[in-house]
């Protein structure tokens, strides 16, 4: 064995990338690590990130997660969609779905044939041919076997740290309650070698994971990685947030609600919903912003409000040394599409890929910062394109629209607005459906589209559209509503509402 061999993986910091990766690696490396997680209860976290996408299903495929039980736990509803209102002008909404729009050839998506529909004049809704859009705006849903539907879901951020928690410990992780005082680190390689809590415990590692949210204290107090800053494409710097309670049925979806010096979300769960108010804090106070959350969310709440300062951005290294950041430690981009819990787990699947059980190989971390680098760079840019498509005439909203997207960015807004062509590579989490949703719900309309779209006949091409309409159409009537849905499938009992409202915020 090598002599850099892992044998103890420590991680700092809890919240749910801090389980998130010691359910993973309890689940996957039980009989080969000793793995230890240092948390703090006086220290509280984020807890904002309530709202997930799609791909948190494999996630939790992996780790053998049985979906009603999980959810039962933590009081977790489902998402179909994300309903996009007032951000291109007040007044303008839009969903962008999770499932399949229309049918496409090998050659040619299937929204051409939509856009040469329109340029005969044949009237209809992109979203009318998604499954998704059409559950999301009747409020139902319900798990067919055919066709499948394509989902997510709402939950309690505490509560899932906690359910993860339980996992991890079953599988034998150990948890050890402290604040963090010192990093001590090799004194001939710099790498972290403990982490020393108030009480002078020690807790040696060999590979350290950091899950201690924006401040980094591993990656950035401690090695000094650097930040890469984002907040030219995205000036939102801050969000309060606040739970309330329920005044109608959970719906289906989350709501991105566009304001003047940003957005509100609104995510409904069993018990309660998450509500929160993205700003600018060059265009909108602290206090300011706290008013308009409390003024607009319609509901009590249920506990103060309270500030999550932020910078978007990454860090130049997600692997650095012996420290691999996790979740915000390793950078943040807006909750505006759900994509932080998602990034901490693609991370976690990443590091269990590369795992350097036989000590750590500078080109496998290498390998590892790389594609960390460019999927936040693909989130990255699918976010700045729902800011800097817009409409509205607030100095904030004209500062985005004005303000150069990156080239990445820019090479795929050429590409639509010449020919309609929206893509997907590899490994990415947007596919060509989301691209297409929501450039065309941002007011970006294509200049020419495919060619091939104009070979069929108006008849047969009416034909076409109205199949696949009432193809989408058709199951939704049969579907309940999603509170029904719940009451029979993973309704959460007064228990889990019950600790849900003692987590700390």
């Amino acid at each position: 064995m090598s002599e850099g061999r892992i044998r103890k993986v420590v991680i700092a910091g809890g919240g749910t990338a801090g389980w998130v990766a010691g359910a993973a690696l309890a689940h996957q490396f039980r009989d080969l690590l000793d793995i230890t997680l240092v948390e703090s209860e006086q220290i509280g976290t984020v807890g904002v990130g309530e709202s997930t996408v799609p791909p948190i299903r494999n996630f939790h495929r992996l780790l053998q997660i049985d979906e009603q039980e999980f959810l039962r736990a933590v009081a977790g509803t489902f998402k179909l969609s994300i309903s996009f209102e007032d951000w291109r002008r007040p007044g303008d909404r839009y969903f962008h779905p999770f499932g399949i729009t229309g049918q496409s050839t090998l050659v040619c998506a299937f929204h051409h044939f939509w856009l040469d529909s329109l340029r005969r004049g044949m009237r209809s809704e992109l979203g009318d041919y998604c499954l998704e859009t059409v559950a999301s705006r009747a409020d139902r849903f319900a798990l067919l076997p055919q066709p499948q539907v394509n989902y997510a879901y709402h939950l309690d951020a505490g509560l899932y740290a906690r359910f993860l928690r339980r996992r991890a410990e079953a599988h034998g992780l150990r948890r050890v309650e402290g604040r963090i005082r010192e990093v001590r680190q090799h004194p001939e390689n710099g790498h972290v070698a403990a982490l020393v809590l108030e009480d002078g415990q020690a807790i040696e590692g060999d590979l350290f994971i950091d899950c201690t949210g924006f401040r980094g204290l591993l990656i950035e107090q401690t090695l000094q990685t650097g930040y890469e800053d984002w907040n030219r494409w995205l000036p939102c710097d801050r969000a309060v947030a606040v739970q309330t309670e329920s005044i109608g049925p959970p719906v289906p979806y989350t709501r991105a609600i566009a304001h003047e010096a940003g957005w509100r979300w609104h995510i409904p769960l069993q018990h309660r919903v998450g509500c929160g108010l993205v700003f600018s804090s060059r265009h909108m106070s602290d206090d300011e912003a706290r008013a308009k959350l409390l003024r607009d969310v319609g509901a009590p709440p249920i506990r103060e409000p309270w500030l999550v300062p932020f910078r978007t951005g990454r860090r130049l290294k997600a692997w650095n040394k012996n420290v691999v950041a996790l979740g915000l430690a390793s950078g943040f981009i807006e909750p505006l599409e759900s994509t932080s819990i998602h990034l901490a787990m693609t991370a976690m699947v990443r590091l269990l890929e590369l795992f350097p059980l036989d000590g750590i190989a500078p080109a496998l971390v290498e390998r590892y910062n790389e594609l960390g680098r460019v999927e936040m760079e693909h989130v990255r840019d699918f976010i700045i394109l729902h800011y800097h498509a817009n409409r509205r005439d607030e100095p904030m909203w004209r500062q985005c629209r004005e303000t150069a997207p990156p080239e990445s960015l820019a090479i795929r807004l050429r590409a639509w607005r010449e020919r309609a062509h929206a893509w997907q590579g590899a490994n990415e989490l947007f596919r060509v459906d989301s691209w297409t949703h929501v450039m065309l719900g941002q007011g970006i309309v294509p200049e020419q589209h495919h060619p091939l779209a104009r070979g069929l006949a108006d008849e047969d091409l009416r034909r076409l559209l109205d199949g696949l309409r009432r193809s989408a159409a058709r199951p939704v009537e049969t579907m309940p509503s999603q509170q029904a849905f719940l009451e029979g499938y993973c309704r959460a009992d007064a228990a889990v509402w019950g600790a849900a409202r003692a987590l700390p915020a």
